[in-house]
């Protein structure tokens, strides 16, 4: 056999493809609207009841996979109901666990915080402490151990984590701005260094909620954004967005400086609410063109032709199921309420995956 120029090549580049899966290198890109995942549009080809599913990223928000909690006074709240203790490996453990049985209802996106969210769904005082950062803004090595088992499983599946920086009422265990901007560029430069191309970010969970530090407020919060997006020496970063609290709608400054848009829907009164803020959102001074994602909402009726996550698509928006169904014994049913049963336990649960199963054919 005469082995040519041309056939070595194409042996290389198989063999190189081949050992790009075998690392699982998932790839996320942002193309006008769309999302891309490896080259092609998520959910390629899908449309439901005639509105385009294809480009869009089904999300349900998982803020407590990496959770602990440093204040003695305050960790006996989460024990786990067969051992009485709480234990922050188990939980990362039993939430990647599950990873791959949500993806397989059409799930490719889940938003996870470095500070978590309130395990009592809303709150306004938080005296647990859960936080990735130190006071200075340095990342704890326990936390980035827990995380990057989670982005490794994510990565491996194909999906496309959204992750948040901070969290307010927890904000304020950083001790000054500068402590702020040390944790964004030492996640970023970790998130680079590890070459994870499957992330999406997000500065703060509702920039407009009770944050204690200017630069996490909305005036300011675009200049962590561009500072996020700052690329390495080959040219890569970060897609880069943050959030706002349930109903708003973005301002110009975050409007410009976002790869894509964070849209929340707590709160809001009736799906054709969920429809105006996406098109409201279309007109602010400065869009242009690009995803909108809906990363949180409180709202279900999953059994009704017209919910929240079916208006949202109609305005080819993606959505994001928000549970924080607190425990009375045990488990909490909630995935923001501790201890989390991560499986699909509930009938709400149930609900949200069955409808999405439906909408993205998988």
């Amino acid at each position: 056999m005469r082995i040519t120029a041309a056939f070595l090549i194409s042996i290389l580049f198989f063999t190189s493809s081949v050992c790009l899966l075998a690392q699982g290198k998932t790839e996320v890109e942002i193309r006008v609207e769309q999302f891309f995942i490896n080259g092609k549009p998520t959910y390629e080809g899908r449309t439901w009841k005639e509105n385009r599913i294809e480009g869009l990223l089904m999300n349900s928000r998982m803020v407590q996979g990496i959770f602990d909690d440093l204040n003695p006074e305050t960790v006996f709240n989460w024990e786990y109901p067969d051992t009485k203790t709480w234990d922050a490996d188990r939980n990362t453990h039993e939430f990647v666990a599950h990873m791959e049985e949500w993806n397989s209802y059409g799930m490719l996106s889940f938003t996870i915080n470095l500070q978590g969210g309130s395990p009592f769904g809303y709150s306004q005082n938080q005296p647990w402490i859960n936080s990735a950062f130190d006071k200075k803004g340095k990342i704890r090595k326990a936390y980035l151990a827990r995380l990057e088992l989670i982005l490794d499983e994510a990565d491996r599946l194909g999906m496309v984590p959204i992750l948040g920086l901070f969290y307010f009422g927890q904000d304020e265990n950083l001790e000054d701005e500068t402590a702020v901007i040390r944790a964004v560029t030492g996640i970023r430069d970790w998130l680079l260094k590890k070459d994870y191309r499957n992330i999406l970010i997000e500065i703060n969970n509702e920039c407009n909620i009770r944050y204690d530090h200017a630069i996490l407020q909305p005036e300011r919060v675009h200049e962590l954004i561009e500072l996020m997006k700052i690329p390495t020496k080959s040219g890569r970063r970060l897609l880069v967005s943050t959030s706002y609290g349930g109903g708003a709608i973005p301002l110009e400054n975050v409007v410009r400086a976002s790869d894509y848009i964070l849209l929340h829907g707590n709160g809001v009164k009736g799906p054709n609410r969920i429809k105006a803020m996406v098109e409201e959102t279309r007109t602010v001074t400065g869009f242009t063109p690009k995803p909108i994602v809906f990363n949180e909402d409180d709202h279900f009726n999953f059994d009704q032709d017209l919910n929240n996550f079916s208006a949202a698509i109609s305005a080819y928006a993606s959505w994001g199921y928000f549970d924080y169904r607190m425990k009375e014994e045990g488990f909490a049913e909630g995935y923001q309420s501790v201890p989390v049963d991560w499986g699909i336990n509930s009938e709400r649960k149930r609900g949200f995956f069955r409808l999405m199963k439906e909408i993205t054919g998988y």
